[in-house]
């Protein structure tokens, strides 16, 4: 260890190395699911027009979509522009676990918390996703590692100033991630910090805080968009319970102790706090998904990279060979129990749709002048993301567009002028669901819609492809 660290900084190692599961299969076989769509097709907008869609809706996600449509603006739309930020970022995470773990306990328990944390399955699913969740637990890391630093008696104004500047970064990109506040104050009262350090946390917390409370209470008003989660079950609490008793795990081993900074003492309440404060968040509104405490990751790979400095440390002074190959044993070992689980994390199939293979079956089955509609109108999403594919087509039931509207799928007709329409036509081309993941239809004019479609329409062709379907009527009558 010695030796590599005098050639390298010893951070770098698992940046590399996350950088480098980032890049392998970037591309996840050219596919790209709704939840990126509605980040490419927001980014392609002026800042002008993404400011009046914030307005309307998704006001939470709003300095992330600004960083996209910069990045596209400077680089093109692309696959690789809408997923490398996450890599970048899931490896500067992972170089602040190896910087924490090294200052909190040694170099192994570093090295291995960093190598560790792009191989867990949460992180590997997220780690190549167009969303803001990767940059969260990037700024979750260098906050932490500010707040370490402070602890370890470098207590200056410049870093609380960082420190509350990268929480309300990483609250613009999505306020859940306050939670990591709390998790940072248990390891305050851990440690029993001193009320001056106490002091100058809470006004940097509090500073962030009150910065981001206007956007927060803003997107409060548009909590239609989070109604689809679903209410919190005993089932959905079996993998935070898993992740949780692997953690504690970790922490006995690093023996920890009340007053002392240790690594269980940060990494601990990093893991614990976020996941336990969004379940009793759930309790009130349903909210729990996993990757809005994605950050609490951190803490597990701490505790993780704990475990293995401890194990190394005590078989070191009988078997000191075999300590310094403990921690590349373990991740070797890691990442072949993990290969089949990483590789389907790089399918199509990981995801629930492919807005892009969808498009590709529409360009072959359309003719010039048919019409085309959406159940339910968010599936819009395909023609937004490959315009091209649509050229020709007719939106019949869209009364304005999204950029328009300011939305993300644009306001629809009454379901009167869309029957109107869609009896006026000879073909048309419905974009959907496949039955597996369609959900029941609730919509009045998504009611209307399959109604004229049994009524007067025959289906003359039909295709399913990750996730989606299209499908090609025709109208019935003698000249059909």
């Amino acid at each position: 260890m010695t030796n590599l660290r005098r050639r390298l900084p010893l951070w770098l190692i698992p940046l590399l190395w996350t950088l480098a599961l980032g890049l392998w299969g970037l591309s996840r076989q050219h596919s790209v699911w709704r939840d990126e769509a509605a980040t490419w097709q927001v980014a392609r907008r002026s800042v002008a027009d993404i400011w009046h869609m914030l307005g309307e809706v998704d006001a939470v996600h709003g300095l992330y979509y600004l960083l996209m449509h910069g990045l596209f603006e400077c680089f093109g739309p692309g696959i690789t522009t809408l997923r490398l930020p996450s890599v970048l970022a899931t490896a500067v995470a992972a170089a602040c676990v190896t910087v924490i773990g090294h200052r909190l306990a040694d170099g192994w328990a570093g090295l291995g918390g960093g190598l560790i944390f792009g191989l867990l399955p949460a992180v590997q699913f997220y780690l190549q996703e167009g969303r803001p969740y990767a940059l969260v637990a990037a700024g979750a890391g260098i906050s932490t590692l500010l707040l370490v630093t402070a602890l370890q008696g470098r207590d200056r104004k410049a870093h609380w100033a960082a420190y509350g500047g990268t929480v309300l970064l990483c609250a613009l990109l999505n306020w859940l991630s306050l939670l990591i506040l709390p998790a940072h104050a248990a390891t305050l009262a851990w440690t029993k910090t001193g009320r001056g350090t106490w002091i100058r946390w809470a006004a940097a917390a509090t500073a962030a805080v009150a910065a981001a409370l206007p956007m927060i209470l803003f997107s409060l008003t548009q909590s239609r968009q989070v109604s689809w989660i679903p209410p919190l079950t005993w089932p959905m609490l079996i993998g935070p319970a898993i992740v949780l008793a692997i953690g504690a795990l970790g922490a006995l081993l690093d023996r920890p102790r009340a007053g002392r900074l240790s690594l269980a003492a940060v990494a601990l309440p990093l893991l614990a706090v976020p996941q336990i404060g969004l379940i009793g968040l759930s309790l009130a509104k349903p909210l729990f998904l996993d990757r809005y405490v994605l950050f609490s990751m951190l803490g597990l790979a701490l505790l993780i990279g704990t475990a293995l400095g401890a194990v190394a440390r005590m078989i070191r002074p009988r078997f000191s060979r075999v300590s310094r190959w403990l921690v590349p044993a373990v991740v070797a070992v890691a990442v072949i129990a993990l290969w089949p689980q990483s590789l389907a994390k790089r399918s199509p199939a990981s995801r629930v749709d492919d807005v892009l293979a969808v498009a590709a079956d529409v360009r072959q089955l359309k003719r010039d002048g048919d019409a085309v509609v959406f159940i339910p109108a968010a599936r819009r999403d395909t023609a937004l993301v490959s315009p091209a594919a649509f050229a020709g087509l007719r939106d019949i039931a869209l009364a304005e567009s999204p950029v328009a509207s300011g939305t993300l799928k644009g306001e629809e007709a009454s379901p009167e002028r869309i029957r109107t329409a869609m009896l006026a036509q000879r073909r048309i081309m419905l974009i959907t669901d496949v039955p597996e993941v369609a959900r029941p239809v609730s919509a009045e004019r998504d009611k209307e819609k399959i109604a004229v479609l049994k009524e007067c329409f025959t289906v003359s062709a039909d295709k399913l492809v990750r996730g989606r379907r299209v499908t090609v009527y025709e109208r019935l009558g003698p000249d059909t």
